[in-house]
């Protein structure tokens, strides 16, 4: 063969070689997602009847059961998915994601499976469980002082080669919200034999944005007359949002519970598949995450106690009119992982909280039905 010929075919057989290993790297990197959804078992959908709302029946969504302890287990492996069906990611490259704990927690645990090295970009005021976690895990954390560089920082690893799995722009893509087990399909599949299996209402919050665009989706695409409302910290970019229709909306004051309550309107936020938004102050949400653990004997974090005020100030409004039916909602982590911070008497008193009066009125709102205080207010 002509040396010139020789040389000008070299360079396509190596891309070709190239593309090879790639395509082979990636399908196995499929495959092992694959083995890791068929070994995990869907999570519990836990009943409460609470004695103050008779004929009203309580349903969660126990995503903290999950291998990685939270909802974000879904979405990190949703994630993954996408960023190899679209050729993003390739063998060996370094992963990064903008978190402020579960999803990195998730993400590190798939970075693991896949062999690859990950980096969480995470606000230094992170519960130090969930930094832990991470690190537990073989991940890196990258703190930084203002929550609001999370993004910028994950720019700046991108920039540099790794790949940026950004669940705040990709969530609400990324995950297949006509089925394929998403979230909504397995609540709805789960309620089938229950005596109300269209709940009234489903609640959730609004950390991505994925999961409560999600839900609003699948409940149109199959005709379903359920409702969304998201729950929320007071204030928040999502609820500020969300009343407004603006998108430049911005958040009015800071929340301790993490996870949600995001300073910003994300790109995942899908305003109109919404039905409501209720506002909880934080003080109710830690209330009612130390609440949870009497009603279901074990912890959650406070994104989940954000939830059951919601439950209860919807179950309220539907006592009031004499409705009966059924509200679903989710238990988004484990608690554990706030030990040292929600959880904690001295962590919560240097922060001007103490949760013993909020606990107390929801504990008489779920005996008796009746509101105490116009926090509780729909």
């Amino acid at each position: 063969m002509p040396k010139s010929v020789a040389t000008a075919c070299t360079p396509a057989a190596s891309f070709a070689h190239a593309g090879t290993v790639q395509r082979d790297w990636c399908g196995d990197a499929l495959a092992k997602l694959r083995q890791e959804a068929a070994r995990s078992a869907d999570t519990h959908l836990l009943k409460l009847d609470l004695p103050g709302f008779p004929g009203i029946a309580f349903y969660f969504k126990d995503e903290a059961a999950h291998p990685t302890g939270s909802l974000k287990h879904r979405l990190a492996r949703s994630l993954f998915l996408y960023a190899l069906c679209n050729g993003r990611l390739q063998r060996g490259q370094p992963v990064v994601d903008a978190s402020s704990g579960s999803t990195a927690i998730s993400e590190a645990w798939f970075a693991r499976l896949l062999g690859l090295p990950f980096t969480a970009v995470m606000p230094a005021c992170t519960a130090p469980g969930k930094i832990g976690d991470v690190d537990a895990l073989g991940g890196t954390c990258d703190l930084v002082d203002d929550p609001a560089d999370v993004h910028a920082r994950a720019a700046w690893h991108a920039a540099r080669g790794a790949c940026h799995l950004d669940q705040f722009g990709l969530a609400e893509r990324a995950t297949d919200w006509r089925g394929n087990n998403n979230i909504a399909e397995s609540i709805l599949q789960q309620l089938a034999l229950e005596p109300d299996p269209e709940p009234a209402w489903i609640v959730c919050g609004a950390g991505t944005g994925g999961t409560s665009a999600t839900i609003g989706r699948y409940l149109r695409y199959r005709g379903l007359r359920t409702r969304l409302c998201v729950a929320d910290p007071s204030g928040s970019g999502f609820a500020n949002g969300w009343h407004s229709r603006d998108r430049a909306a911005r958040a009015t004051q800071p929340t301790l519970i993490e996870g949600i309550g995001r300073p910003r309107v994300e790109p995942g936020f899908v305003f109109e598949v919404v039905d409501a938004v209720l506002e909880v102050d934080d003080g109710d949400s830690i209330a009612a995450m130390w609440l949870l653990e009497d009603l279901l004997g074990r912890r959650y974090g406070g994104s989940s106690g954000t939830n059951l005020v919601a439950c209860l100030r919807l179950a309220a409004d539907m006592r009031s009119r004499g409705e009966r039916g059924s509200i679903v909602s989710l238990l988004c982590d484990r608690g554990e992982r706030y030990d040292r911070t929600l959880f904690d008497r001295e962590w919560l008193r240097a922060r001007g909280i103490d949760p013993r009066p909020a606990r107390e009125r929801l504990a008489r709102l779920v005996a008796t039905g009746a509101q105490v205080g116009s926090a509780m207010a729909p």
